[in-house]
């Protein structure tokens, strides 16, 4: 317990300015996005706002990675349009308002399993994810971000791109955002390029009047990201088994989307900043600010990789830069709503464009020819279910299960065995690869039940019974022997077969020959195949 409540490094050198400028900067880019993400499922601006400010400030404190970014996010929005869907069904003629008290109870129900999930520290599990999917996740990310941004150059209300000099304005201010934030650094890094190209597009635009897409296009009539501190929003749901049945299934999505891409995220980031975070301290973090967020008007969300970066590449390494983040984005809800709305989307375009491409792992090009065609295909896959669906959780799920399923295969055709007979005509079948589920066809085949002589061993010196599959296959052989009145013994079983083996003595009954010291006896024997 002392090293969840021990959240603040002292020890570690911060840059004080770069962490404060660097918050700076995330929190002008989280406004355009949480605000988009709230208008997913139709809630109005402020409830991303407000999730965005509550889960940036907790997992800022809390969280398992110092320098990583949280807030509302598409992933888990998008969600919430289901619920709505069977909201309306199930209750015909249910108000705005009371879907949102079940949004919010979906979302504290989604941070209770978040944290349970890190008190029982499976958060480990993010390891089980390999490479070419974690490769995946990001391309198909760094694709939607991108992509994402491509509606600030149509028309407002239409799918028609803007035309004359509209579009020439909204593409121009763009690619000076992108030419700043690119080579800036290249001059000095005392200011983060991305603040600076903010400032500077800002400038141009209201300093000269220029006509291009703000901020403020951006919301419905009516609306405005003006507001005060969260009100607090207990959720006002019937408390039955009926409540609980409905929500459940979409609270569990929540909580499981959110913490892939979190776990997922905070990878990222540990081999950006070559440091490691804890995994089940970041479920915690962000299990508590889902709570927090669902009694403060917020929607939930999750770690958000495109923020992440703009914090890490900005060179902010410590808590702090979360911690400013959060609170400069409450700041431009309560006092500078008005400044915030006349920003020019073009600038958080170019930003966000940036982020896109330095996202993306242009390397993985070059692993096509070095990697196993498998992996190649796993990585292809995720990056195209990621960008085509927006949904990390299956995406990430289907690249392990591919992935794993590719692993079983190549080990399946591994199990291989050499057979000898020796001075005594025992015949030895030394046994090389796994015996698990995948192998016990192939195993099977080795044996030559009608001709082997009447006493047979089988060495397991060179492999392992890895599963039950692996037991019910011992099992089958035996049987086959003992029918034609033959003597199978096992030898060189290592510990945990044996002990699969006791925990199977009911399903099998084999002769397993003590051999602790594991010394091979020097018998002269005639080699027959391999």
């Amino acid at each position: 317990m002392k090293k969840y409540l021990n959240l603040f490094d002292f020890s570690q050198k911060v840059n004080y300015r770069t962490e404060v400028l660097s918050g700076l900067t995330v929190a002008l880019a989280l406004v355009p996005e949480a605000i988009a993400f709230a208008l997913i499922p139709g809630f109005s601006p402020l409830t991303g706002l407000y999730a965005a400010f509550v889960l940036a400030l907790i997992t800022a404190i809390l969280g398992g990675r110092p320098g990583m970014i949280s807030g509302a996010t598409g992933a888990v929005a998008v969600i919430f349009i289901g619920l709505i869907l069977e909201l309306k069904n199930t209750f015909p003629g249910i108000t705005p308002d009371t879907i949102l008290n079940y949004v919010f109870a979906t979302v504290i129900i989604a941070g209770l399993l978040q944290i349970g999930a890190g008190l029982l520290r499976l958060g480990k599990f993010i390891r089980l994810v390999p490479h070419p999917v974690m490769f995946g996740f990001v391309n198909g990310l760094a694709i939607i971000i991108f992509m994402a941004q491509f509606p600030n150059f149509y028309q407002k209300g239409s799918t028609e791109l803007l035309s004359g000099s509209a579009f020439w304005t909204m593409l121009g201010l763009t690619l000076l955002t992108m030419i700043i934030i690119w080579g800036f650094p290249k001059l000095t890094k005392a200011i983060p390029s991305s603040l600076l190209a903010i400032i500077v597009v800002s400038a141009l635009v209201i300093g000269f009047g220029i006509d291009t897409l703000t901020v403020a296009d951006t919301i419905k009539e009516g609306e405005s990201i003006k507001g005060g501190f969260p009100p607090l929003s207990i959720p006002n749901i019937p408390l039955t088994l009926e409540s609980l049945r409905l929500i459940f299934p979409y609270a569990a999505i929540v909580a499981g989307v959110g913490l892939i891409e979190s776990l997922l995220t905070l990878n990222i980031i540990d081999e950006i900043t070559e440091t490691r975070g804890s995994g089940n301290k970041e479920c915690i973090a962000q299990g508590t600010a889902n709570i927090f967020s669902g009694f403060l008007s917020g929607m939930g969300g999750c770690a958000m990789i495109g923020q992440s970066l703009i914090n890490t590449s900005a060179g902010a390494r410590a808590r702090l830069s979360g911690i400013t983040a959060a609170i400069m984005l409450l700041v431009f809800i309560m006092f500078g709503s008005s400044l915030i709305e006349q920003l020019p989307m073009a600038a958080l375009v170019g930003l966000m464009f940036m982020v896109a491409i330095g996202t993306f792992e242009w390397a993985s090009f070059k692993t096509f020819r070095k990697m196993p065609t498998s992996d190649v295909v796993v990585m292809v896959l995720v990056t195209l279910i990621t960008a085509i669906t927006h949904n990390l959780a299956v995406a990430v799920l289907f690249g392990v299960i591919i992935s794993a399923l590719a692993y079983s295969w190549e080990n399946a055709k591994r199990i291989r065995a050499r057979k000898t007979i020796d001075e005594n005509g025992v015949k030895h079948y030394e046994i090389y690869g796994p015996l698990f589920f995948g192998s016990t066809t192939a195993f099977a085949e080795k044996f030559d039940v009608q001709n082997d002589p009447a006493e047979v061993i089988i060495d397991f010196k060179e492999s392992r019974v890895a599963d039950m599959s692996g037991i019910e296959a011992l099992n089958k052989i035996t049987e086959r022997y003992q029918k034609v009145g033959k003597k199978v013994h096992l030898k060189h079983l290592s510990r945990d077969c044996r002990r699969l083996l006791a925990n199977a003595d009911k399903i099998i009954e084999v002769n397993v020959l003590e051999d602790p010291t594991y010394k091979v006896v020097a018998d002269k024997v005639k080699k027959l195949e391999v």
